[in-house]
């Protein structure tokens, strides 16, 4: 840790900071939105399951949240991330999750030069929407 003198309001404070050793602190939700984007790429994933709150802010903001889903903790050189997803119905779901695993390791790794020791996929629902969608059409041919 490194420290430095500060001075506000006329006072001198000592502020600690944590840098690695190139200097370069990467944030969490660099490191989410990276795996977000990595994430919806891959074919058999519905959606990104997140909060209540997330959603409301991505209403209310009118942007898409590319972080949403994904929970990230970034140490000095190595990340864990969590990864909550929606799948379509019919995919095979260990599939989807090892090819997600797959490529947010390699995006992350890639992007950011830390290693990423976990990538854990949660499944939290399964999508019916196009089988939905099928349905009401063959309802209207009737």
């Amino acid at each position: 840790m490194e420290e430095n003198e500060v001075v506000k309001n006329n006072q001198v404070e000592d502020i600690k900071e944590e840098q690695t050793g190139s200097g370069i602190k990467i944030a969490d939700d660099v490191v989410a939105v990276i795996a977000g984007v990595a994430v919806s790429e891959v074919p058999g994933v519905a959606g990104m399951s997140g909060g209540f709150a997330g959603g409301i802010s991505e209403v209310l903001s009118g942007k898409k949240n590319l972080a949403k889903g994904i929970k990230v903790e970034v140490g000095e050189k190595e990340t864990k991330i969590d990864v909550n997803i929606i799948v379509e119905y019919g995919t095979r779901i260990p599939d989807v999750a090892f090819e997600i695993q797959n490529r947010v390791k390699k995006a992350v790794e890639t992007m950011t030069g830390l290693k990423v020791i976990e990538v854990n996929v949660h499944v939290q629902g399964v999508s019916t929407v196009a089988e939905k969608q099928t349905d009401i059409e063959d309802d209207k041919d009737e």
